[in-house]
């Protein structure tokens, strides 16, 4: 395999642990478990940050001038990235709506 693809498969598999995190997390939250859900949170940002480290490793390489060849692996490691960084915008809202409804029960 590839160095390339490697990498790849390293970004999708990072990001994809980063988004299962985040969905646990939102689990967490629908629960009132605010400490679990923080805890889902935070393995799921290193998971991501992971990733993310890989593809700007890439990204940095052909900025200095090594081009990469045009993958589809690739775009799917990108493409995943992107969805777990949406999936993390969107556990980090529903736990800070969890959060006030909690609130409010308690009130």
């Amino acid at each position: 395999m590839k160095d390339l693809e490697l990498k790849s498969f390293e970004i999708i598999s990072n990001v994809g642990s980063a988004r299962s995190y985040y969905i646990e997390a939102i689990g967490y939250a629908k629960k009132y478990d605010f400490e679990n859900a923080d805890k889902s949170m935070k393995n799921g940002i290193d998971a991501f940050n992971a990733g993310h480290n890989v593809h700007s490793e890439l990204v940095s390489k052909e900025a200095s001038g090594e081009k990469t060849e045009f993958s589809l692996i690739l775009m799917h490691a990108e493409d995943q990235l992107m969805s777990a960084e949406g999936f993390k915008i969107i556990a980090t809202e529903f736990i800070d709506l969890y959060k006030k409804l909690h609130e409010n029960k308690l009130n």
